[in-house]
């Protein structure tokens, strides 16, 4: 806790003049009563209300140093602050191409994809996480940032309709999708640096190669970790047709052997998920990754905080003033 204005601290320095003219000149003002002899009352005992009295010397001054306290206006820090935390910075670059859409994962490959990469980016809070997002053409979602709320926001909102009304070409450029996310890599200052790449098929689409894409990365000192979702032979697809929906069997064509020339590139790892759980566990191991220093820049905010001390200060006073015209009450 800070105070904005600190020069009403000097104010306490009045209660050293009060104390003095309380026990110096406070006496004389009292009433007195003469008497010839105060032998018979030297060992009478004190009143309680005799000891109790400098109480309200002590609550006066205790309201007098709340007020000037609230003078000076206490208030919580404010000020930005460079942290060092363990953290590591990771790219995720998601396929959402239409067949993405396939259902042989909870409720489909995208939502699940969605939903595990969420509880990953939960479980990271000190990393620097972006998201690119690839069909047949690719760009970033986000970029890395440690503002996850945002992220995950921005992740929430990822869908492969993008493709079915034609906003960007559909089909698969893992290439370019993996280029993406070493371009926002390449100038990172971590120490480990990551893409974890998704995908649910083949490379169909893009000028740049999986495997040109993939030495860009080492070139850089970028690790990849590929994943291929997707059932092992054909998988349900959702079709829309005139009054409503029709399954169909599509065909599950995932590249593993490029995937896997991929990872052993960049001394990542190439995984293969056929169901939520497998995909899930995926993550977890993906989530055992080194850690590097990361700086990272928090700002707090400022609040007032008078309010406790004005409250106090008001009781106070108000207990003072109960004494005064009850137990300590003084009579013409």
């Amino acid at each position: 806790m800070e105070f904005a204005n600190k020069e009403y601290l000097f104010l306490l320095l009045l209660i050293i003049p009060y104390l003095i003219w309380y026990l110096m000149y406070r006496k004389k003002s009292e009433p007195t009563m003469r008497m010839s002899d105060t032998q018979a009352y030297r060992f009478a005992p004190h009143s309680w209300k005799v000891t109790l009295m400098p109480l309200q010397l002590l609550l006066r001054l205790a309201v007098f140093v709340l007020l000037v306290l609230i003078l000076a206006r206490p208030q919580t820090q404010n000020s930005w602050k460079n942290e060092s935390v363990e953290g590591i910075d990771i790219m995720l670059a998601m396929d959402v191409s239409t067949s993405m859409l396939a259902e042989d994962l909870r409720p489909n490959r995208i939502e699940a994809a969605k939903q595990v990469a969420a509880e990953f980016i939960v479980g990271r809070p000190n990393d620097n996480i972006g998201l690119s997002i690839f069909a047949g053409e690719a760009f970033t979602q986000c970029p890395m940032t440690t503002d996850h709320a945002s992220l995950l926001n921005l992740l929430r909102n990822v869908r492969t309709d993008i493709a079915q009304r034609g906003l960007i070409e559909d089909g698969t450029a893992i290439g370019m999708g993996l280029a993406n996310a070493v371009s926002r890599l390449k100038d990172s200052k971590a120490k480990s640096r990551v893409v974890i790449l998704l995908t649910d098929g083949s490379n169909n689409r893009g000028d740049l190669s999986p495997m040109t894409a993939a030495e860009i990365a080492r070139s850089f000192g970028i690790r990849v970790y590929t994943i291929g979702v997707g059932t092992n032979k054909v998988a349900p697809y959702p079709m829309s047709v005139a009054g409503g929906i029709q399954y169909i069997n599509i065909p599950v064509e995932i590249d593993t052997k490029t995937l896997s020339e991929i990872a052993a590139a960049t001394d990542g790892d190439f995984y293969r998920a056929t169901n939520n759980k497998e995909l899930m566990q995926i993550y977890k191991e993906i989530d055992k990754l080194e850690k590097s220093k990361l700086n990272v820049k928090k700002f707090s905010r400022r609040y007032e905080a008078y309010q406790p001390f004005a409250l106090a200060a008001v009781l106070l006073l108000l207990l003072e003033i109960l004494l005064r015209i009850t137990i300590f009450r003084k009579l013409p």
